[in-house]
């Protein structure tokens, strides 16, 4: 067992000088080394350490010296506190940090045990029963590094031992990228689907890696590698390909130099993987290939036109076509079908979905008590049709990807123009999508300020002007493009080209610009079209008023799909916390249901694009109806493997978050903080209270995450930050209308205990529970004073129940 233990543990720990010389520990860890280069984080915890210290000194220098049994007792003591406050700080990670490796568990459990190994080693230790002391710690060492080895997984991810491993892929097939690419399959000489597939992933090689330096921005050494005919070229120090002969290739001998090498290519980052070079190899061995015609996009490009998939069968209750969908998709991925949430959260989800107010209680009772079918279909055919509700909500989430404000750069000095009062009209009276895009890109006067944009004061970069803008927003808002990058310069994050986002520009323009690179004036001018020139092209000749039309109608039309999936995204992203596609300005991105998103695109357009309808059919189905998901961390909602369960949880915006208190407490702001000027004249008789979507922006709305709105904003963070603790915490606005409702509150309900129950019923729809009603008397004493009622309200106010919705 000494000798074992020996073996082990001094060849674990011989790279940290624990073990003999260093010329042993070359010679006997070499290999593991390597390995423990992706262990750090075990070796240096705190309660690994000593652990593994007390074991090495107990089987090598202490074994023969009993007087010093003192010495091993502390230290493993000690091993074994830290365990405690290891596993203690664990499980508290665990639960606010982020983690999607299985990994998980099996670290919190191997951790758990090494903490009760090592309790149980201090105590044989503390007994004097020196064997079974030694083999509890030899058994505490393994669990530690089990336990490091789960840690280091949930660190740098599941392969990151395998991938150290000289069996890291084959000879026999060594190029196998995630795609599922592979050499061994391409047999014989080409043919022009496998070249067409081989080039693709060529490119894609030199696009991740080789373009920021030899690519169209920028040409290092006179070489580029974006085109074909400079790749083959070569730069100033000659040719780089050799085809058929990659041993006589530069590229090659370049690519495969040590990292330290000074020649080494490329220069910056990490290498490129032995797949990447054997693919480049295979490549260039082929004649590096070439195909003829359009080559393949290196990014996804999501379909233009329209598509009507097939709705799936009707499976028990799942009637909804969107939950026929969802079903079919379920089933795909073995997901069990929750249980749908009772009618106390239903109706609070869907007030706040669809007016943005929270239920009064004497409707939630109501609605519970309710006992006849089709209750919740009623409810959100009643919300919707609370036309001026309805349109205070939404009108939030247009401003925000209008760019739209009621004050702010731009108009004071008339470079900007106000679209609210259109806004509000269009929203009252549900005006078909179609329609409402083509007010907003042939517009009359009062809906002329989304593409004019903001005419910024002072110098601007050539990106800026307002006809790029136009392009921008119209490109980003409603087809869910980003063109911003393609505005300076050619994308290299898509195949848009400068010269796409000036001839887009040029429709919004009296004239043609010329176009600038970087803010550099080429001298060269671009035309005039669309942006998807399937859509149609524009008559160059008409006058910008004309031309704009034109536009409007080829951009409205049924067959531009992608029009109406954004926007059909975009709504699906506000009721469910996320997009069948995310980000959702990245429409070429994949959806985790593209038959779903499609089909209710279509649907959407034969329906006469009404949104409402659209609203209807989400918010009554199953799906919507299912509890909410918890994400950790905004990062999980963008990865790669997301599998949709359900609504996310979300925290409540600025504007719902303001009303919610005002209904609940006391109205924040008074009737004088209306924008009245810039809305409808009758505004102030058809609202409840002064609504927060109505106000000018403040620090309070702010802080809560409402954007200035001089960009495009299409979606807010739903995450709790510091300067939203703070404005909480001591902010005017809300404090002072936390003390108004105080004041108002105490002098109402003079009993502590009908104070405490009103309060739960007005904020959270029920009554407290035994427990919630002692602790909250107990915070107020029998004779509460104003400022004991204030802090209950306050802390009332950052209950999750309050801020989230579930």
């Amino acid at each position: 067992m000494k000798k074992l233990s020996f073996v082990l543990i001094g060849s674990l720990l011989a790279f940290s000088a624990f073990a003999g010389e260093p010329e042993a520990a070359e010679k006997s860890a070499f290999w593991l080394w390597a390995l423990l280069g992706r262990l750090h984080p075990m070796i240096v915890h705190f309660p690994i350490g000593l652990l593994f210290m007390a074991a090495l000194l107990e089987l090598l220098v202490w074994r023969n010296k009993p007087q010093l049994k003192p010495a091993v007792v502390i230290v493993v003591i000690v091993a074994s506190v830290t365990s405690v406050i290891s596993v203690a700080l664990g499980l508290l990670l665990a639960n606010t940090g982020s983690y999607g490796s299985e990994a998980l568990p099996l670290h919190q459990w191997t951790g758990i045990s090494t903490l009760l190994l090592a309790l149980v080693s201090s105590w044989y230790y503390y007994a004097g029963r020196r064997n079974l002391a030694k083999i509890f710690l030899f058994t505490s060492c393994l669990s530690v590094i089990v336990t490091g080895h789960f840690g280091s997984e949930l660190t740098h991810g599941e392969e990151y031992l395998t991938e150290l491993l000289p069996t890291n892929g084959t000879e026999e097939n060594p190029a196998i990228d995630g795609s599922g690419f592979s050499l061994a399959s391409m047999k014989g000489p080409l043919d022009e689907a496998q070249i067409q597939d081989l080039n693709l992933e060529v490119r894609t090689i030199f696009a991740h890696n080789c373009y920021s330096c030899h690519g169209a921005g920028k040409v290092k050494g006179e070489l580029r590698l974006d085109r074909k005919e400079f790749m083959f070229e070569g730069g100033e120090h000659g040719k780089v390909i050799t085809p058929g002969d990659p041993n006589n290739s530069e590229m090659i001998r370049r690519i495969k130099l040590p990292r330290s090498d000074k020649e080494s290519m490329p220069t910056k980052g990490k290498g490129l993987t032995k797949n990447e070079i054997a693919i480049i190899e295979f490549w260039i061995q082929q004649g590096a290939p070439w195909p003829t015609g359009n080559l393949k996009s290196l990014y996804r490009v999501a379909a233009l036109e329209p598509r009507l998939p097939e709705l799936p069968a009707v499976t028990g209750m799942l009637t909804n076509p969107v939950d026929r969908f969802v079903n079919q998709y379920f089933s795909e991925k073995k997901i069990t079908w929750p249980k749908t949430v009772d009618d106390r959260t239903y109706i609070r989800r869907v007030y706040l979905d669809a007016i943005g107010l929270i239920p009064a209680p004497d409707s939630i009772d109501a609605f519970i008590a309710d006992k006849t079918p089709g209750k919740r279909e009623k409810l959100v055919r009643k919300l919707l049709a609370r036309e001026h509700d309805y349109a205070q909500h939404w009108s939030s989430f247009w401003n925000d990807l209008l760019r739209n404000d009621y004050s702010g750069t731009g108009y004071i000095t008339g470079g900007r123009y106000n679209i609210s009062s259109w806004l509000y009209n269009s929203l009252l009276e549900n005006k078909s999508y179609d329609l409402f895009v083509k007010e907003l890109i042939s517009p009359e006067l009062p809906s002329q300020g989304f593409i004019r944009g903001i005419q910024w004061r002072g110098t601007i970069n050539s990106s800026q002007s307002t006809e790029m803008q136009a392009a921008q927003n119209v490109s980003q808002a409603l087809l869910g493009l980003n063109l911003k990058c393609a505005s300076c310069h050619d994308s290299f994050i898509s195949d848009w080209k400068l010269e796409d986002s000036y001839s887009f520009a040029n429709l919004f323009s009296d004239s043609l610009l010329q176009i600038n690179k970087c803010d550099k004036p080429t001298g060269k001018m671009a035309g005039k079209r669309i942006i998807y020139p399937e859509l149609g092209t524009i008559d160059s000749g008409l006058n910008r008023k004309e031309r704009l039309a034109q536009l409007a109608e080829k951009l409205v039309q049924p067959k531009n799909g992608r029009l109406y999936r954004t926007l059909v995204n975009r709504l699906w992203a506000q009721l469910f916390g996320r997009g069948m596609v995310e980000p959702v300005d990245a429409m070429d991105n994949a959806p985790w249901s593209q038959d779903l998103l499609d089909w209710l695109a279509y649907d959407f357009t034969r329906n006469g694009s009404n949104i409402k309808e659209l609203l209807y059919q989400v918010m009554t189905s199953q799906t919507y109806q299912l509890p909410s998901v918890a994400v950790k961390e905004p990062e999980m909602l963008l990865a790669k493997d997301y599998l949709f369960k359900g609504m996310i949880r979300k925290r409540l915006s600025a504007e719902q978050f303001s009303d919610a208190v005002s209904a609940a407490l006391i109205p924040l702001y008074g009737d004088s903080m209306i924008v009245d000027k810039v809305l409808p004249p009758s505004i102030k008789q058809n609202i409840p209270f002064t609504r927060a979507s109505l106000i000018r922006n403040d620090p309070f709305l702010v802080a809560l995450g409402r954007p200035n709105r001089e960009t495009v904003t299409s979606s807010r963070s739903s995450q709790a930050n510091l300067i939203q603790a703070l404005e909480l915490t001591n902010g005017i606005t809300f404090n002072s209308g936390l003390r108004r409702a105080a004041e108002k509150w105490k002098q109402a309900h003079p009993d502590p205990a009908l104070l405490v129950s009103e309060l739960y019923r007005n904020m959270l729809g029920r009554k407290p529970s035994n427990e919630e009603q002692s602790i909250a008397l107990k915070a107020l004493g029998p004779k509460p004073s104003v400022e004991d009622v204030q802090d209950l309200l306050w802390a009332m106010t950052v209950h999750p129940e309050f801020q989230l919705i579930y």
